[in-house]
């Protein structure tokens, strides 16, 4: 019997790239953009635009509940072999677009009394319980739709060569030719509803399916997918 096995499972990542080398800057800008959501054990991808000091901006974002998993060659190739730290090809990143419309829910800071009520202290910034993107255009080849705190729903399809990612459910009132991720950063509970599979991939939170392995029997068809106690993707047709 084999000692070693190859099994396959999709893992969602950041790509972080850095236009300042100034830590406190990048510690001060990255707490606030990452404030209430569930950014802990995060893989991040690293890309820089001017030179870095890589072992402590690695140690930052450790310190910050990120786990820095490779860098983008370039600037911090070189940095990254010396250590003998992951380094990636340069690709030609996705173009993420924003939404036609985006509907937010904000959880209001907790109130804390103190004694001394002449002295108040600073706000607390309001943070995102819940949001949805809505998209009335298809989104083409090259194009990317992110939606970190929510759901996604398209009203027109989404081409090959294009992808929809959300922390929660994705409908799609089209084709879907590209690829759809659900459940970003380990929501189990999420789904995805479109009006026609015909998927270059399929994933909710890491578990994925390719376009080979759709059940044949529902490619072309309005497809509801899901997880079952099993952590296995279901695929079941919807009836209209």
């Amino acid at each position: 019997m084999a000692d070693i096995r190859i099994t396959g499972r999709m893992v969602n990542f950041t790509r972080l790239t850095l236009d300042t080398n100034d830590h406190d800057a990048i510690r001060e800008q990255l707490t606030q953009m990452l404030q209430g959501t569930s950014s802990q054990g995060t893989l991040v991808i690293l890309d820089s635009t001017v030179e870095q000091e890589l072992i402590g901006l690695i140690q930052l974002l450790i310190s910050l509940d990120l786990q820095p998993m490779a860098v983008v060659d370039g600037l911090l190739g070189e940095a990254a072999r010396l250590i003998q730290f992951p380094v990636l090809p340069v690709d030609r990143p996705l173009q993420r677009i924003k939404a036609t419309k985006e509907q937010v829910v904000k959880a209001e800071p907790e109130n804390h009394e103190t004694a001394d009520t002449t002295e108040q202290p600073a706000a607390s910034a309001t943070r995102i319980s819940h949001a949805t993107s809505y998209h009335d255009e298809m989104l083409r080849t090259g194009q990317c739709l992110v939606q970190d705190h929510g759901d996604i729903i398209l009203s027109a399809g989404v081409n090959s060569g294009a992808e929809v990612i959300a922390s929660g459910n994705i409908h799609i009132y089209g084709s879907v030719r590209g690829r759809v991720i659900a459940g970003a950063g380990g929501n189990h509970a999420a789904r995805i509803f479109c009006h026609s599979l015909e998927a270059e991939l399929v994933s909710i939170a890491g578990t994925y399916c390719v376009a080979d392995d759709i059940p044949a029997d529902m490619t072309k068809k309005p497809v509801h997918i899901y997880l079952n106690d099993s952590q296995e993707l279901v695929f079941q047709a919807l009836e209209f």
